[in-house]
């Protein structure tokens, strides 16, 4: 796993500092659908922060399976 993301929280910070959204803990397992503001545009964004911040490529195909934002921290460290 990453540092620079330790944990699920340090992600939830960086959806709201970086890509301005409303993300709460308890969020982090609702389904991607329930965020209208959630786009495919925010998800190259999110692409782009997060190998910047870790130093290496995210397979952006898994990323397009995921269904939670907790499923994408999942795929960002490695999991």
């Amino acid at each position: 796993m990453t540092t620079a993301l330790a944990d699920t929280e340090e992600f939830r910070i960086l959806l709201e500092d970086e890509l301005g959204l409303d993300i709460r803990a308890e969020d982090l397992d609702r389904p991607l659908d329930d965020f209208p503001e959630w786009d495919s545009v925010l998800l190259l964004r999110l692409v782009t922060v997060v190998e910047s911040l870790v130093g290496r490529r995210i397979p952006v195909v898994d990323l397009l399976e995921t269904r939670t934002f907790r499923q994408m921290y999942e795929v960002v460290v490695g999991r």
